[in-house]
């Protein structure tokens, strides 16, 4: 009776720290994946959703970092039980808290906001997909004027150009 209850225990402790595992790499990856959700281009965005974008992408170092150890504890934890077919599932587990770690030192928007280098041009008339509500960036120098929708500006953030033969940097 004794070692059924001992078996019992273990194999509870063992599902428990399964369970823990499973947790811990979903939160760091829900931590880093999250900012990129939030701040995406052509989405609305509140003050609110991108000040919790910034505050996550501050701390998600640090936490992914903890996470990181927490989970090599866990796994340490199971592979030392010698489990069949363990260490497959401990592997992936152990890759994906690695690649979050990664991932909270990239600066991922930068791979999603690039500047607008082959701009192209239309006549105002010619330019429908720009409905008459939005919201533009004005530049007129010399008699010689462009304007650039603050929608493609969200994506792109910059445009290097020139206009009325002047360089400029738009930027939104």
């Amino acid at each position: 009776m004794e070692a059924s209850i001992t078996r019992t225990t273990a194999g509870g402790s063992r599902r428990g720290t399964w369970l823990v595992l499973v947790a811990v790499v979903l939160s760091l990856l829900a931590l880093v994946i999250t900012p990129a959700v939030l701040i995406h281009p052509f989405r609305p965005q509140t003050p609110s959703t991108v000040a919790l974008a910034y505050r996550l992408r501050t701390v998600s170092p640090w936490v992914t970092s903890l996470g990181l150890v927490a989970v090599a504890f866990l796994a340490w934890r199971l592979a030392r039980l010698r489990l069949r077919l363990a260490w497959i599932p401990l592997g992936v587990l152990v890759g994906l808290s690695i690649a979050a770690a990664w991932f909270a030192r990239q600066n991922h928007f930068e791979w999603m906001f690039h500047p607008l280098t082959d701009r192209a041009y239309a006549r105002v008339a010619a330019a429908r997909f720009v409905p008459d509500e939005d919201m533009v960036i004005a530049i007129e120098i010399a008699g010689d004027a462009v304007a650039y929708p603050v929608r493609e500006m969200a994506y792109h953030h910059l445009v290097n150009d020139v206009v009325g033969g002047e360089p400029v940097v738009s930027t939104y």
